[in-house]
């Protein structure tokens, strides 16, 4: 039995298809086709079950799954104890949402330029679902995330730091009108929002339905930067995370409006698969990230 094959079998099982699993890997399907073949004779058992171009763990697939995963973190681990000494050179793959990559991460990213220059690190950018389903698949070493506070026993949470979620608006265009407001005085207004369905636009489509209320967005698009701008360029009201306004309603282009009954919020939360041996890397980013809040602490707006 070879490493390779384990690291194969693993990937293969993870992502649920053999074509996937080549092209993580960089394999051809034939190659990863071969090496699930080997590994089942060797080990005198059906792994997979191929059901057209779909596969899926027999029951004797499961229970080797767990064993891999944890003969693989035991290399990895004894690699990382080999290194200690060493600079770190390990690459990093981060999953995260782009609100918390444009404000949170530019930081993060240029310490490890000038203290690790050798960590090579790679951003992906998705939604909540699409992070926690690639974290499942082992093509993420960890993700930072906006999210309702979440638990699975099959991942390791390093941080968790409550969020509030408020509601802005250009101080020019809202005028002399109150800052005290009703929901229900809102719903006419210009709404550049997040689209629906995505992490706190949820939230705020929770709130607005338990009071009978529905508005219709001038605009939605998952870009968080781009609907600041387009409140500073243009006017209207958004509902974003208290980070991402932050510096905007330092400066004064935004003023927080206070909504009767609104008071949301979420969590920024970060995760590693357990099956993942938590890197020299994945330990420093995430003092990193720990050690830029501590620094800044919450002015609430």
């Amino acid at each position: 039995m070879e490493f390779r094959q384990l690291k194969t079998f693993v990937t293969a099982a993870q992502m649920e298809s053999f074509s996937r699993a080549a092209q993580e890997m960089g394999y051809s399907q034939s190659a990863v086709t071969v090496q699930i073949r080997l590994l089942e004779e060797e080990l005198g058992v059906k792994l997979f079950d191929r059901l057209g171009k779909r596969i899926s763990l027999t029951a004797q697939g499961r229970r080797f799954l767990k064993q891999s995963l944890q003969i693989l973190k035991e290399v990895n681990q004894a690699k990382e104890t080999a290194a200690q000494e060493g600079e770190m050179d390990n690459p990093l793959h981060i999953g995260t949402l782009e609100s918390l990559c444009s404000v949170k991460l530019p930081g993060v990213l240029s310490y490890f330029r000038t203290h690790h220059p050798k960590v090579s690190i790679k951003i992906t950018t998705a939604t909540p679902a699409r992070l926690y389903e690639m974290l499942d698949q082992n093509l993420l070493d960890l993700i930072y995330l906006l999210d309702r506070p979440r638990f699975n026993p099959e991942w390791e949470k390093v941080m968790e730091k409550r969020e509030p979620i408020v509601f802005v608006t250009p101080p020019d265009w809202w005028g002399e009108r109150p800052v005290k407001v009703k929901m229900e005085e809102l719903t006419e207004e210009p709404f550049f929002l997040t689209e629906k369905n995505e992490n706190y636009r949820r939230e705020l489509d929770a709130f607005l339905e338990a009071r009978n209320l529905q508005l219709t967005p001038a605009v939605e698009i998952s870009n968080t930067d781009f609907i600041i701008r387009q409140l500073k360029e243009s006017g209207g009201i958004s509902c974003l995370p208290f980070f991402a306004v932050e510096e905007s309603l330092r400066k004064g282009e935004l003023l927080v409006l206070d909504v009767e009954g609104m008071k949301m919020e979420m969590v920024q939360q970060i995760f590693y698969h357990k099956s993942k041996w938590k890197t020299r890397e994945m330990g420093e980013l995430i003092r990193q990230v720990r050690g830029n809040m501590e620094e800044n602490p919450r002015k609430r707006g």
